[in-house]
């Protein structure tokens, strides 16, 4: 069992940054993969980033590369999302997942077992 909680978001003009943060709490984390989803009003939620249990493999979705990283620390349980150049229609609520099967299909919420309650980004001008 793994319970996840993010922190982090807020308001932020754009160009800005922000950090997101989500902690686990169970003993198992760093077999985990972990994957940062977000969703905007009337939207379907959509994958961001994933980065494996070991941190050596990041992925993002093409809106993001190149200013979203996503990083793990698991002797501190865990996983950060690094957000720079922010535009308006990063604007969204933010969740992290986690994923104790490994599953190929990482960019589908299915694949996740675990999530948190998620934590509001607003970018404006």
């Amino acid at each position: 069992q793994v319970q996840l909680v993010e922190s982090g978001g807020g308001l932020v003009l754009t160009g800005g940054s922000l950090r997101l943060s989500c902690a686990a709490s169970g003993r198992t984390f760093s077999s985990y993969r972990m994957g940062w989803f977000r969703q905007a009003s009337g939207k379907e939620r959509e994958f961001v980033a994933a980065i494996k249990w070991s941190g050596g493999n990041t992925y993002y979705t093409d809106s993001v590369k190149g200013r979203f990283t996503i990083s793990r620390d698991n002797a501190k349980n865990t996983v950060y999302l690094q957000m720079n150049s922010l535009k308006a229609e990063d604007t969204a609520v933010y969740y992290c997942a986690a994923d104790g099967q490994s599953r190929a299909f990482y960019r589908s919420a299915s694949a996740y077992d675990y999530w948190g309650q998620g934590t509001q980004v607003t970018v404006s001008s």
